[in-house]
């Protein structure tokens, strides 16, 4: 049985959006990694060292203190600092590991509890969609500049081109149940 609390489903979005960032990162040989379209586009190095930043930020004491932490450079998060495949995803594991952890110790009850970011009140519910926007939108600049990168040599991470009929028959032959979308992927 599907747990249908809005943590349990917010906990799932996430680690769906970081399965898609991880499967992308595997495609690439790590100096694709750290590749830029021009000197105004972020590699996927750099949107991976923004992402884990605000994902410290805004989850470490995520009831008790401000989102926007004092520690936090948010400038220096766009500046190129790793110099190896491993840093990356130290640094992408301490974020998600932070976030998800946070999600996983939260209670239905605090849903309503007012936290702040930059002092602007949000419900923990809205501080959770706020995330979950933010974070889907730079996964999917990974899978962009990924897919650009890998080239014919990549390999989708939904439903394939010209793939979407058997999708649909395998999705369709199944039992109607309440389940989530990722349960089967």
């Amino acid at each position: 049985m599907m747990d249908t609390s809005y943590l349990a489903s917010a906990i799932k979005q996430f680690e769906y959006y970081k399965m898609l960032g991880e499967k992308a990162i595997a495609q690439l040989p790590d100096e694709a990694l750290f590749w830029q379209y021009n000197a105004e586009s972020n590699s996927i190095a750099v949107i991976v060292n923004h992402m884990a930043g605000n994902m410290l930020s805004r989850f470490t004491d995520f009831l008790t203190t401000d989102g926007e932490k004092p520690w936090r450079n948010r400038d220096a998060e766009f500046e190129d600092r790793f110099k190896s495949r491993e840093e990356i995803i130290a640094h992408w594991d301490k974020g998600w590991e932070c976030l998800l952890t946070t999600l996983r110790d939260l209670h239905t009850e605090q849903l309503e509890t007012v936290v702040y970011i930059r002092n602007d009140g949000h419900t923990v519910t809205e501080a959770i969609n706020r995330q979950l926007a933010h974070y889907p939108y730079h996964i999917g600049q990974i899978v962009y500049i990924a897919k650009m990168a890998a080239n014919e040599n990549w390999e989708s991470l939904s439903i394939s081109r010209n793939k979407s009929g058997d999708y649909n028959t395998r999705k369709f032959d199944q039992e109607k149940s309440r389940r989530h979308f990722t349960d089967d992927l």
